[in-house]
């Protein structure tokens, strides 16, 4: 026991260590302030009706109508019966957010790096180097939460890939299996592609490195043992990816049926995104340097540049009292790269690169060659257009490529790769097998590489144009004297934050120099390289993340308050939608049923019929999917409820059918259509036996109960009818009854729901009850009971082990 206690003793405080520090970065979250992070503002938007719902009911709904019409949660935080791996995720989160991302990047890392048999001094040092990284906490300010949530388990997932090769089956078989499942219930599936990339560069380093030694039986007896794993990890999660399978075919991230544009212009038909939303944010090539020099390219589109800037003496002239220009100086546009908008650099650190570049002249094996190898094609993949060549050749044929955006993600590859090798670095500094002779020459050709690249960018910065595709507009709205301000401040924080860099790679030098002296002990060496990377890191992670980012915590749980117009709609209430034209984002769908919203993965059809009508205020469209009221602004801008009183309601009785062979012609045929009296029939997915239908005053059909999964109506009708809904068709999921007898209803109009029903009187009922749910819960159950009994025994067997052993 006294054995154990000093084995694990240091990784306990360790643990203890890292909560303290995660906890001290975002300290305001210790008086109950929370971030403010803007997407989780639209999250919270899109959200809140089914909260509201779980929290009155205790149920759960799998469809909400505040959003885009109608559409699935699966993408909004939906809760799944029996998602233990999700309960485990949320036990290993128990500090305040952000807190707790910043707490699992750090102990996720060391893990991996006492998996690579790192000293756990020097693991220490890589987890902050990896935790710290400039980007990782970025992401947590504007609330990127499951792309932070993804990125915290890459290294666990390492770490069993990794034990199961070092011939530890069974817990690198364990860890695995936890650790993917965990990865999976980030839910965000495009971090979790890119991690696929570092995995297949993995597994072709040891395959190259099994067949040099003869280990082939080896190596494919592991490979097998980790699809197992990955294939325990997914049934875990089995509802989350059946569901989102599902949903993603009808989403924008399918492939779309129409071949024209709103313009009537040809339209390429793909399998995925466009190519040009895809490529939207492409890392510019000079932008590399980024990694190293924090504002080499200016920084983010808002820096704060201070009061002894170009750019505040410029708002001065034009005008500005004082206190206006250091408020417009907090959010310079110093940026001058070739992305539309960044938020910040994506810094590696100064620190870490100098000792990545040493690792590369020590470091040697498989481990080099799989780091490099990462770091290299995430790179490269994440120039975008910038290196069209290489995008396109993935768009057009590696499998799943195209269907996510902003390729300058893909960086977190890098931004992994780069710190373990960098440890690595300093793993052989201190390794006694390795001559001194060798380090010396390391030191003395990364010295001058990372040095001298800084010197060169301080002797040729004058060739620099320090010009961003955003100028156009500062110029046009200020005139050319203020941009030549911005000229200047850009080109000061060029040269400050090179000369910054160059400053901590002669420190970063000159520890290792004193080392090899024997002027140094390993152990200050240690702590002087722990301060210098924390020095580094945090000190660019404060220009942007800091505790000017935290509010009191009702700001963040009820981030928005209903105005006049919003109140005024509030009164009325009847079932119908708001369409507000004032705002792009969630606001109205956190008060109303809305035709806004904010997500990157709408449904498709939605999405074709607000391109082409809704966006641009069609009446005839709104009317369909019963626009009761628009949100609009007066001549003296304030905000007003335009009541419209020809909507069509909540559904209605058609005479008869405008049938059409194709979704184009669907699409258009909605421009002029007398949706009252006349529904669009695609008759290549739908068929129908009556074409006509007699319609007298006395029939209707009145909504008579709602929930978000759930719509009964009361027909009243001579003659058989055919209903039109003002619901967006789903195929999966959506339940229809009449009388309490199923029945089925088809998608008309391109987008909505529609169903022939028998004269007389009936109740007609929707209900979602999504199947998928039912069935990947099953799978979810019988998977985490297989789970925690091969963990029981594994563990069980492992312990037997080490007492047979000692």
């Amino acid at each position: 026991m006294q054995f154990s206690t000093k084995k694990f003793l240091p990784h306990i405080l360790v643990l203890v260590g890292f909560i303290i520090i995660s906890l001290a970065y975002f300290s305001p979250v210790l008086s109950g302030k929370q971030i403010f992070q803007s997407d989780i503002m639209q999250y919270i938007g899109m959200s809140k009706q089914q909260n509201d719902f779980r929290e009155a009911t205790g149920q759960e709904t799998y469809w909400t109508n505040s959003a885009f019409a109608g559409m699935p949660t699966y993408q909004l935080g939906a809760k799944y019966p029996h998602n233990y791996i999700k309960k485990l995720d949320l036990t290993l989160r128990f500090l305040p957010r952000p807190a707790d991302y910043l707490f699992l990047y750090l102990i996720g890392f060391y893990v991996l790096l006492l998996v690579l048999k790192v000293d756990y001094k020097l693991a220490i040092l890589g987890s902050l180097a990896f935790g710290f990284s400039t980007y990782l906490i970025i992401i947590l300010g504007v609330g990127h939460n499951s792309k932070a949530h993804a990125i915290a388990y890459m290294p666990l997932v390492l770490s069993g890939i990794i034990l199961t090769f070092q011939k530890r089956y069974i817990i690198g078989f364990l860890l695995t299996t936890i650790a993917m499942g965990l990865e999976i219930v980030a839910n965000h599936f495009q971090m979790t592609y890119y991690l696929m990339f570092l995995i297949i560069i993995l597994g072709i380093a040891y395959l190259v490195d099994a067949y040099k030694k003869k280990l082939l039986p080896h190596y494919f007896k592991t490979v097998g043992i980790l699809i197992g794993a990955v294939i325990l990890a997914v049934a875990l999660n089995a509802t989350n990816i059946l569901a989102t399978q599902e949903y993603v075919k009808e989403s924008t991230r399918g492939k779309g049926e129409l071949t024209i544009n709103p313009d009537g212009t040809p339209k390429e038909v793909t399998t995925g995104l466009d190519k040009g939303y895809i490529t939207e944010y492409s890392y510019g090539i000079l932008e590399t340097f980024n990694l190293y020099i924090p504002r080499l390219m200016g920084g983010g589109n808002g820096e704060d540049v201070g009061t002894n800037s170009a750019t505040y003496e410029a708002f001065r002239k034009l005008g500005a009292t004082t206190t206006q220009a250091a408020q417009e100086s907090k959010r310079a546009p110093m940026y001058w790269g070739e992305q539309p908008i960044v938020e910040a650099p994506a810094y590696v650190g100064a620190v870490v690169l100098f000792l990545f570049v040493f690792a590369l002249f020590l470091v040697e094996g498989r481990l080099k060659w799989w780091l490099v190898g990462g770091t290299i094609v995430s790179l490269l993949l994440s120039y975008g257009k910038n290196l069209g060549f290489l995008t396109d050749f993935f768009i057009d044929y590696v499998p799943l490529y195209n269907k996510f955006r902003a390729v300058t993600s893909i960086q977190v590859i890098l931004e992994l790769c780069v710190p373990v090798l960098a440890v690595f670095g300093l793993v052989k500094l201190f390794d006694g097998l390795v001559k001194k002779e060798e380090k010396l020459k390391a030191l003395k050709y990364s010295a001058i590489i990372t040095g001298g690249l800084a010197i060169l960018f301080l002797v040729f910065k004058s060739s620099f144009d320090f010009s961003g595709v955003n100028d156009g507009f500062y110029r046009q709205s200020y005139g050319q004297e203020f941009m030549d301000a911005i000229k200047a401040d850009r080109k000061s924080i060029f040269t400050s934050d090179t000369i910054r860099t160059l400053i901590l790679v002669m420190l970063s030098a000159g520890a290792i120099y004193l080392v090899l002296k024997d002027k140094l002990k390993q152990q200050w060496v240690i702590v002087t390289f722990g301060i210098l990377i924390l020095f580094d890191l945090v000190g660019v992670d404060k220009r942007y993340v800091n505790n000017d980012n935290f509010v009191s915590a009702i700001q963040v749980n009820k981030p928005y308050q209903a105005n006049e117009a919003d109140k005024a709609i509030l009164t009325d209430t009847t079932n119908f939608r708001v369409f507000d034209i004032t705002s792009s984002g969630a606001k109205a769908s956190y008060f109303h049923n809305s035709l806004n919203g904010y997500h990157a993965a709408k449904l498709q059809r939605y999405q074709d019929v607000f391109d082409f009508y809704i966006s641009k205020n069609n009446i005839n469209v709104l009317n369909m999917f019963n626009t009761k009221y628009i949100i609009a602004q007066d001549e003296q801008g304030n905000l007003f409820p335009y009541s419209n009183t020809d909507t069509n309601g909540n559904a209605w009785f058609v005479k008869e059918f405008k049938v059409v062979n194709s979704a184009n012609e669907e699409i258009i045929a909605l421009d002029s259509l007398d949706n009252k009296n006349v529904a669009v029939l695609n008759k290549n997915d739908f068929k129908i036996e009556i074409s006509n239908f007699k319609v007298d005053s006395t029939a209707s059909i009145t909504l008579v109960e709602d929930k978000p999964n759930y719509l009964k109506y009361k027909s009243v009708n001579k003659n058989t009818g055919f209903a039109v809904f003002s619901e967006v068709y789903y195929p999966k999921g959506w339940k229809t009854i009449i009388d309490g007898k199923e029945a089925s209803h088809i998608r008309v109009n391109y987008v909505l729901r529609g169903m022939e029903i028998p004269a007389g009187k009936h109740i007609v009922e929707f209900k979602f009850e999504p199947e998928v749910i039912q069935t990947g819960s099953s799978i979810a159950l019988a998977s985490s009971i297989l789970v925690g009994l091969l963990l029981i025994g594994g563990l069980f067997y492992e312990f037997r082990k080490k007492q047979i052993t000692h």
